[in-house]
């Protein structure tokens, strides 16, 4: 049974069950629980083709979105996110609700989930090979990811390349985080793309988060092979430019973001080096979507 398929109250009291909710989330099951009516309706639209697993599924993240036990809830209400009855960040206002779930998500996937390689890269897919973009924070990496979806792309994760012991990449297609300009820019871009509520003032912005699109969340237990590894870079009013990396500079920006590679140790580095070996090398500099979509529509490949 998908998210969807249950209305808005249905939502809010199995989510303030004992047992809470378990949504199926690419190769994990999360346990949601939460006491607040802001989080059903983000879920409810921007996770309406997730699939829920059944309570007898264990589930890899226990969460937890409620309310302080302090008095001052009543005077500045706030939200505290837990994972496994833990306490994990200082509490976010009421409202931002949604996207404290979605970063707490991040970090428990980020420090947990060493069965992969993680990277710091948005992943997409088509034609059965998938281009991995390892970027830092404001390089234009979630702008391009949303674009790509809208144009076809199969979204894997905005947000972790989760790489696998034999070097393929598992899905995990939630909501993309759009922030400050990137918002407008996407909306000007595809306006019939499902965006959430705007978040202001929170510790990155202004966040909003585009809906994946239902194809790429109906395939998110299909692997994909990687073929390209491409470090995007927007810079304003720039040419759409691809240009060739030697592999030792690949592998040196490819360590570097990713969250486990140290953890990992020598494992983690036999995984980037195949990746390495196996991809076709690019950092790519871009100031326009349209100019983007054509380069990326004509990808060299081997």
């Amino acid at each position: 049974m998908k998210i969807a398929e249950h209305s808005r109250p249905e939502l809010t009291k199995r989510l303030a069950s004992p047992d809470g909710l378990r949504l199926e989330v690419g190769p994990f099951s999360v346990r949601i629980r939460s006491e607040t009516g802001v989080f059903p309706p983000f879920l409810r639209s921007l996770y309406a083709d997730f699939p829920l697993s059944s309570p007898e599924t264990v589930a890899d993240f226990r969460i937890r979105l409620r309310r302080p036990k302090t008095f001052r809830r009543f005077l500045q209400p706030q939200i505290i996110f837990e994972s496994d009855g833990q306490k994990l960040f200082q509490p976010f206002p009421l409202s931002h609700a949604p996207p404290l779930f979605e970063w707490g998500l991040n970090w428990c996937i980020g420090t947990r989930a060493h069965q992969y390689l993680i990277l710091h890269a948005a992943v997409l897919e088509r034609g059965g090979r998938a281009v991995i973009m390892p970027a830092l924070p404001g390089s234009g990496k979630s702008t391009l990811c949303a674009a790509l979806m809208l144009h076809g792309w199969r979204l894997l994760s905005d947000e972790f390349g989760l790489v696998r012991a034999e070097g393929l990449l598992d899905p995990i297609p939630r909501p993309i985080p759009l922030k400050n300009q990137s918002i407008g820019v996407i909306r000007r871009y595809a306006p019939q793309a499902t965006l959430g509520p705007e978040f202001p003032k929170t510790r990155k912005g202004t966040v909003a988060h585009l809906k994946p699109t239902p194809a790429s969340v109906a395939r998110m237990r299909e692997t994909a092979e990687p073929a390209w590894i491409v470090f995007p870079r927007y810079q304003e009013d720039s040419p759409a430019r691809l240009s060739p990396l030697v592999p030792s500079y690949a592998l040196l920006k490819l360590a570097t973001n990713a969250f486990n590679y140290e953890v990992l140790g020598a494992e983690g580095f036999r995984r980037a080096g195949r990746l390495i070996r196996r991809c076709e090398l690019y950092s790519f500099q871009y100031g326009h979507l349209e100019d983007a979509m054509n380069v990326f529509d004509s990808l060299p490949g081997r």
